[in-house]
């Protein structure tokens, strides 16, 4: 990070920079995001159903698997006051209760106007597999 600024009042980050987080998924993730969001689909719950498809078992939904790229960006790059304006992601592989998931993000491009950061981003399972590849825009709000 560069010297604070009045737009980035706790130091502009640098093209290059990375940042990373990793958290176990686990059945109660599936709840939370289920108390949440709606979402009852039976991949996610009913072990037969999600057998008979391509993914063989149960999966976590996307909205868990990209949650670690929130973490990510509010805690740690660009770091809290972060929000995400734009987001493009492909989910590439399954997560399912009891991987592991690493957020990774690297720092594409940053604003000098304004507070705005372009990253890559990704997420791997613990056993290397890449599940969620893209980009992000995100604002980052002085607090």
């Amino acid at each position: 990070m560069t010297q604070a600024s009045d737009v980035w009042p706790r130091g502009k980050p640098e093209v290059g920079q990375r940042a990373r987080r990793t958290r176990a998924v686990s059945d109660r993730d599936i709840e939370l995001f289920t108390e949440i969001s709606g979402d009852r689909n039976p991949l996610h719950y009913d072990l037969e159903a999600a057998r008979a498809t391509a993914f063989g078992s149960i999966v976590v939904q996307g909205g868990v698997t990209s949650a670690i790229l929130n973490a990510v960006v509010a805690e740690n790059l660009p770091g809290p006051g972060t929000v995400f304006l734009q987001t493009n992601w492909s989910f590439k592989a399954p997560v399912r209760p009891g991987d592991s998931i690493t957020g990774e993000v690297k720092v594409t491009k940053v604003r000098d106007d304004k507070p705005i950061t372009e990253l890559a981003t990704r997420v791997y399972r613990d056993d290397g597999t890449l599940v969620l590849e893209g980009t992000a825009v995100c604002y980052t709000m002085p607090i």
